[in-house]
């Protein structure tokens, strides 16, 4: 399988398409359901919020999406690319040139600067934006030069989602991104992604279990023990400013 070649995407299209997803991990002759028979579509340029308690299934739906785990049964697509029985090559693309990935823990190499630390993926992108306009996108334009040891837990957290955008994916995949944080500092990283959303119209899923979080989406995807509860959708998103934790 070769992964498509990305155009623009005009508003609407349907990026991921999930079919009747199932996720069974296996621990010796146990055997855990993750995921029960998920089907829903993520459409280009929208900000989704998944909703749930841990355990609900959220991380390895995300995970799936990612191309960082593979479905036990169903189908993910991708723009029409199969990525449920793409090879390990296809899927490593995949992620390298298409998906953007924001995680709790920021993981940043702490002998490099804000600058450099995004500049180790720019390397390896193949039209990606300058460290600097990555940076200035999230607010950090005048900490490029400062080591993670020298910036707070939500400035390190900014520093991980102008990393994972600078590549200019066209999907970014964030997994409890405020989990680590007060909700003070939570709220201006959320302000970050809300940004780049609309910025560079990348479609964004969030996972999370704050409730919060929701009204600044554009749907609202809930789960519960594996399956899908809910899908809402948000005609009047509010802005991080204005949520309540």
């Amino acid at each position: 399988m070769r992964m498509p070649t990305l155009p623009n995407t005009p508003a609407g299209e349907v990026v991921f398409s999930v079919r009747g997803v199932t996720k069974v991990y296996r621990m010796g002759e146990v055997e855990v359901q993750a995921l029960r028979g998920i089907t829903l579509d993520l459409y280009s340029g929208e900000f989704v919020v998944i909703l749930g308690p841990s355990g609900s299934g959220k991380s390895t739906l995300l995970n799936i999406l990612g191309g960082l785990d593979r479905a036990t049964a169903g189908t993910v697509r991708y723009r029409g690319a199969d990525l449920t029985h793409a090879g390990d090559r296809q899927l490593t693309e995949y992620r390298r040139y298409h998906a953007g990935f924001v995680f709790q823990f920021y993981n940043l190499i702490p002998s490099l600067t804000a600058r450099e630390n995004v500049a180790a993926v720019t390397e390896i992108a193949r039209s990606p934006m300058k460290p600097e306009e990555a940076l200035s996108m999230v607010g950090l334009g005048e900490r490029l030069d400062h080591f993670p040891s020298q910036l707070s837990g939500g400035e390190q957290q900014r520093v991980a989602i102008a990393r994972a955008i600078a590549k200019r994916p066209a999907v970014l995949l964030c997994d409890e991104p405020t989990g680590a944080l007060d909700s003070a500092t939570g709220i201006v990283v959320l302000e970050a992604l809300a940004g780049v959303n609309r910025g560079l119209k990348t479609t964004t899923a969030v996972i999370t279990h704050n409730a919060g979080i929701a009204m600044m989406a554009d749907r609202v995807v809930r789960m519960s023990d594996g399956h899908i509860t809910g899908v809402e959708q948000n005609p009047y998103p509010r802005q991080p400013r204005e949520l309540t934790w």
